[in-house]
């Protein structure tokens, strides 16, 4: 099976790119369209090593590198990891879900307090939802579902938190997903999109951060997802 790993850094995956290796497509880096080949850690793994893109952080560096990878890559599946943060507090910090639907939430206009949706206006979709699933490819294992929000500006402040919450009420938010959503739609390739919660989206508060463990407990779900995939091609 043929199959892309879609992060925003480096950092994110770092587990993932020690175990697998193979070819990474770094566009966060100065020359962007260079491939660097990884050592792979566990020479005994027999199955195809993923291709990895590092997109960059956001959704237009992620729509932009994708766009030009997948117009002339094809893949089996695509998988985006990442940490997120978390506006439901019943997801505890370092916990990896599955986002099902994604929104691009500030595509619209402002009419006074009213937003209008994209899809309101007529002028296109905000809302990506995948038919894929984390137990077709490992079965047995039931992430959490979530839905989520992708932003270009983190949310840190009360009144805005409560304005989003009430429009659409996500329980993640990150700055890549439903980029990475559309740019598969459209390229017609299944999706699956993982995240673990470093945090809650509240008034910044870094102390109050665990990236380290959602880092830690994504790469070693990836890793679990990845060899699960592999022992089946």
């Amino acid at each position: 099976m043929n199959i892309l790993v879609v992060a925003a850094t480096r950092e994110e995956i770092s587990g993932v790119i020690s175990e697998f290796g193979g070819q990474v497509l770094d566009s966060a880096v100065a020359n962007p369209f260079t491939g660097h080949a990884i050592n792979q850690k566990n020479s005994e793994i027999n199955h195809p090593k993923p291709n990895i893109s590092i997109t960059g952080v956001g959704m237009t560096a992620t729509a932009f590198a994708l766009g030009r990878h997948l117009a002339t890559n094809q893949y089996d599946l695509a998988i985006n990891l990442g940490i997120a943060g978390s506006f439901d507090r019943n997801i505890a910090l370092g916990t990896v879900v599955e986002v099902v639907e994604d929104t691009f939430t500030e595509l619209g206009a402002e009419d006074d307090t009213r937003f209008i949706t994209l899809e309101q206006l007529g002028f296109g979709r905000t809302v990506y939802k995948t038919r894929s699933r984390v137990i077709d490819y490992l079965p047995g294992e039931n992430l959490w579902k979530v839905t989520a929000a992708t932003v270009n500006t983190v949310h840190g402040e009360d009144a805005s938190i409560a304005k989003l919450h009430q429009r659409i009420a996500p329980q993640l938010e990150s700055m890549e997903g439903a980029a990475f959503f559309y740019a598969c739609e459209q390229a017609g390739i299944p999706a699956l999109q993982i995240r673990a919660v470093s945090n809650y989206v509240e008034k910044r508060n870094r102390e109050a951060w665990n990236i380290g463990l959602a880092v830690k407990n994504l790469n070693t779900f990836a890793t679990k997802l990845l060899l699960s995939i592999g022992d089946k091609s």
